[in-house]
C-alpha cells in the first residue's frame, strides 16, 4: 500500500498543482490531506475545491476552523489573524460547513493521521520537545498504531520512540515495524525549513520507508496573488525564504 500525505497547502494552488502532479505520477493507492487547505495564501476556495475533487481523507487544521469560526483566532499574529479574517470572506456557506465538520484524528491498518498531535489533536498544539513526542507516543498507541503522519509545524522530520527519543531531517525515513514512528510531512503551501519548494510525503507500507519529496513550483505567482489580493506583505515574501 502506498499513502500519500500531503498538508498545510494554505491557499497556494501554484504549489498544490506541483504536488498533486508529483503524488499522481507516484502511483499512491491513498491520498491522505493532513489539514490546512486554507489559510496564509490567495486562493482558498480553488485549493479547497482541488482537494474536494480528490475525494480523498481530509483531517481539520487549525486555519480550517479559523476559517469558519470554529476556533479562536486570539492566539493568532497579526498576519494569520488578517489572513483567516480574509479567508472567511471568501468561502461559501456550503464549503464553511464541510471545513466545520471535518475529523480531527483517522486510523488506517498501516497508521494514523492528525493535524499537530495526537495527544490533544483539539488543541492544535507542536511537537517541539521530547516530552511533547513522548506524550504523542503514548496516544499513538492508543490508537493501535505504530506509526503516525502529522503538519502543522510545516517542518518535516521524523521522531523515533527510542531511549531516548530520537529524530531525523532526512528525506528518506526507515519503518522497522518495531519502533513507533510520527512523521511530519511538512508544507505544500508555506515551508518553513528554509527550503522553499514544496513537501509532501510517500509511505510505502511493503517497503517501510517514508521519502519526504519536495517540488519547485511558481513562487513568483503564489506571491503576486497575495500582494493582489492585499494581503499582508509578509505572506508573500516569506515563501521565498522559505520560513
Amino acid at each position: 500500500m502506498r499513502y500519500a500525505f500531503l498538508g498545510d497547502i494554505h491557499g497556494n494552488t501554484d504549489a498544490l498543482s506541483k504536488v498533486l502532479a508529483s503524488i499522481r505520477e507516484s502511483s499512491v493507492d491513498r491520498v491522505v490531506c493532513l489539514g490546512d487547505i486554507v489559510g496564509y495564501g490567495a486562493e482558498p476556495v480553488q485549493c479547497l475545491e482541488m482537494i474536494r475533487e480528490l475525494k480523498c481523507d481530509v483531517i481539520a487544521g487549525n486555519h480550517d476552523w479559523a476559517a469558519v469560526g470554529k476556533i479562536s483566532i486570539d492566539a493568532f499574529n497579526a498576519y494569520a489573524k488578517a489572513a483567516a479574517l480574509w479567508t472567511r470572506e471568501q468561502l461559501s456557506q456550503e464549503q464553511k460547513d464541510w471545513l466545520a465538520n471535518l475529523p480531527l484524528v483517522l486510523t488506517y491498518d498501516h497508521c494514523a493521521v492528525a493535524h499537530g498531535t495526537f495527544h490533544q489533536p483539539e488543541a492544535f498544539n507542536y511537537i517541539q520537545t521530547v516530552f511533547d513526542a513522548e506524550q504523542s507516543f503514548e496516544a499513538l498507541r492508543r490508537l493501535g498504531s505504530s506509526l503516525g503522519f502529522l503538519g502543522h509545524s510545516h517542518v518535516p522530520v521524523g521522531f523515533f520512540d527510542t531511549d531516548p527519543i530520537t529524530y531525523t531531517l532526512e528525506n528518506a525515513i526507515p519503518i522497522d515495524g518495531e519502533t513507533a514512528t510520527i512523521v511530519n510531512a511538512g508544507s505544500v503551501g508555506q515551508p518553513r525549513d528554509e527550503n522553499n519548494k514544496a513537501s509532501w510525503a510517500l509511505f510505502d507500507s511493503d517497503k517501510r520507508e517514508v521519502s519526504i519529496n519536495r517540488i519547485e513550483y511558481d513562487i513568483d505567482t503564489a506571491a503576486n496573488k497575495i500582494r493582489a489580493a492585499g494581503l499582508p506583505e509578509i505572506l508573500a515574501a516569506r515563501l521565498y525564504q522559505g520560513k
